[in-house]
């Protein structure tokens, strides 16, 4: 019988635990691949497709302004920020 205090058992991989709140670095460049590819990516906890908001930011007179993007699963609540570096666009 599974241990209810999430023990991992020796020689399991850690990311593979559901429970945990944040997306493993492995999850985390898996949505960055599929979304870069340009396809929206699902969430590699509960495979709901995950939606996407931009988050604009920068101050006014920087040379510089960070454009986001937020990726929310819908069912699991958990989300990834990425910096998205766009070229000039004509």
């Amino acid at each position: 019988m599974p241990d209810d205090d999430g023990a991992k058992g020796a020689g399991e991989d850690p990311s593979a635990d559901k429970g945990l709140a944040q997306y493993s670095a492995t999850e985390l460049q898996q949505i960055r691949e599929e979304f870069t590819s340009g396809r929206m990516p699902l969430c590699p906890r509960c495979a709901a497709s995950m939606t996407r908001r931009e988050i604009g930011g920068g101050s006014f007179g920087l040379g510089y302004a960070r454009q986001r993007d937020w990726l929310i699963c819908g069912k699991c609540r958990r989300s990834a920020i990425f910096d998205i570096h766009r070229g000039t666009r004509t």
